[in-house]
């Protein structure tokens, strides 16, 4: 049984890191340079230490992952992000024979709970334009396309997108 919940130093980083990276691949093989396509297990431990992961279980194993954090000037690629009650998500990642199961749904519903919950009235997130799969899954979840930039060291636009958790349940 699936089991959605915060991190706990009992989860391996190594295995979370390793989840991404599988995640992640098919979109690297695209020539989509994601952070998570290849990141580091510091730049795991960073992003974990920024705001509150979430990860998806399957009898011990971790299958899924979403980091969910206040947004800040300082760290905000789009004027958006920096908005007051917008919290940003990142790092979202179900592993390849868990896709299409729901897992990612209901890890974007524990970042928007949390979010709901710790007083912000949005949720945005980003991911690359050329994944048409990945924002037309964000726009059927209620999300809005908010802007886009090119990212510095980037191969791809990145659409920002963002939803209102007001009424949002």
């Amino acid at each position: 049984m699936v089991e959605i919940r915060q991190i706990n130093p009992n989860d391996s980083v190594e295995e979370l890191t390793e989840l991404l990276h599988s995640a992640y691949a098919q979109l690297g093989n695209a020539g989509l340079n994601y952070t998570a396509v290849d990141q580091s297990l510091s730049t795991t431990v960073e992003r974990i230490n920024a705001g509150c992961c979430f990860v998806a279980t399957d009898n011990g194993r971790l299958i899924g992952t979403i980091v969910v954090e206040p947004t800040s000037r300082e760290s905000a690629d789009c004027p958006y992000f920096a908005k007051p009650g917008v919290a940003s998500a990142h790092q979202m990642a179900v592993a390849p024979d868990c896709q299409r199961k729901g897992i990612g749904s209901r890890l974007l519903g524990a970042a928007e709970a949390w979010a709901r919950n710790n007083g912000f009235s949005e949720l945005a997130l980003d991911t690359a334009e050329p994944a048409r799969h990945l924002v037309e899954m964000y726009s059927r979840r209620g999300y809005r396309h908010v802007d886009s930039t090119q990212g510095e060291g980037k191969s791809y636009r990145s659409v920002f997108m963002a939803k209102s958790l007001d009424n949002a349940a």
